[in-house]
C-alpha cells in the first residue's frame, strides 16, 4: 500500500487519471449514443458541444474526435510520464473515487452556505440555481465533469499558467491568475452562445468560485479527481439533491 506521500504524488500523474476516467468517458459517450434518441445534442454538455462545433468548423463531424481528443492529450501526457507511473493502483484509483465525493460534496456546502451569506451582505443578485433535472441528465453530468475540465483546467489554466511562468511571474502568482482568469472564463462561457443561459448574477458568481475550487482541486490534487469531483457535484445537485 502507499504511503500518503506516495499517494498524494500518485493522484496528480497521468497514469492513474487515465485509468480513472476512462470507464466515465466510456459510460458518457455511450450513454449518449444510447440514450439520446437519435439526438444526441439533447444530452451533450455544453463544453463537448463546443469542442465538435469547433471540430465541425475545420471538417472533422464524426463523432469521436472529441473523446479522441481527450484520450490523445492523456496519452501524450502518460507518455511524457512514462518513467515514473506509480505503483499499487487499485488503492490509488480507489482514493481518488473517495475524495472526488469528498470534494464534490465540499462544493455542495458551499452552495448551500453562499445564497444565505449573499442575503447578509445585501447584495442585490438574481436567487440562483434552480430546477429538477430529470436522472436521464446524470450522462449530461458526466460529460460536463469530463469535459469542462479537458478544456478549462488541463489545456486553459496549464496553458496560461505555462505562459505566465515564461513571462517570469513566481509560482503562487503565476497560479492565482490563472485560476481567477480561468474561473472567470469557465463561468462567462455558460452563457455565450447558442446553448448559452440568460445571464444570472448568482449563477455567475459560484461558476466563478467553482472555477476556482476546481483549479485548486486540479493544482493540488491532480486532473483526474477535479474531473472526478466535477462529475459528482453535478449528480448530487441535478440527481440526488435535485
Amino acid at each position: 500500500m502507499a504511503s500518503n506521500g506516495e499517494y498524494l504524488r500518485a493522484t496528480r500523474h497521468p497514469w492513474p487519471c487515465l485509468l480513472f476516467l476512462l470507464p466515465l468517458l466510456a459510460t458518457y459517450e455511450l450513454g449518449v449514443d444510447r440514450l439520446s434518441g437519435g439526438q444526441p445534442d439533447a444530452l451533450r454538455n455544453g463544453a463537448d458541444s463546443w469542442l465538435r462545433q469547433g471540430f465541425a468548423v475545420i471538417g472533422l463531424r464524426q463523432h469521436y474526435w472529441a473523446p479522441a481528443l481527450f484520450l490523445g492529450v492523456l496519452a501524450a501526457w502518460n507518455y511524457a510520464r512514462r518513467d515514473d507511473r506509480p505503483g499499487d493502483l487499485v488503492s490509488v484509483v480507489s482514493g481518488m473515487g473517495l475524495e472526488s465525493i469528498g470534494f464534490a460534496l465540499g462544493l455542495w456546502g458551499i452552495s448551500r452556505g453562499l445564497g444565505p451569506l449573499i442575503d447578509y451582505l445585501g447584495l442585490e443578485l438574481n436567487t440562483g440555481p434552480s430546477g429538477n433535472p430529470a436522472v436521464g441528465q446524470l450522462v449530461t453530468f458526466l460529460g460536463a465533469g469530463i469535459y469542462e475540465e479537458l478544456l478549462f483546467r488541463l489545456l486553459f489554466f496549464s496553458g496560461l499558467l505555462a505562459l505566465l511562468r515564461r513571462a517570469g511571474t513566481s509560482a503562487a502568482l503565476g497560479v492565482t491568475m490563472a485560476a481567477l482568469v480561468s474561473a472567470t472564463v469557465f463561468s462567462a462561457a455558460h452563457h455565450v452562445g447558442p446553448y448559452g443561459e440568460p445571464f444570472d448574477g448568482y449563477n455567475f458568481l459560484f461558476r466563478t468560485i467553482a472555477g476556482l475550487y476546481f483549479a485548486a482541486l486540479y493544482q493540488f490534487r491532480g486532473f483526474g479527481i477535479a474531473v472526478g469531483a466535477h462529475a459528482c457535484y453535478d449528480v448530487v445537485v441535478g440527481v440526488v439533491v435535485g
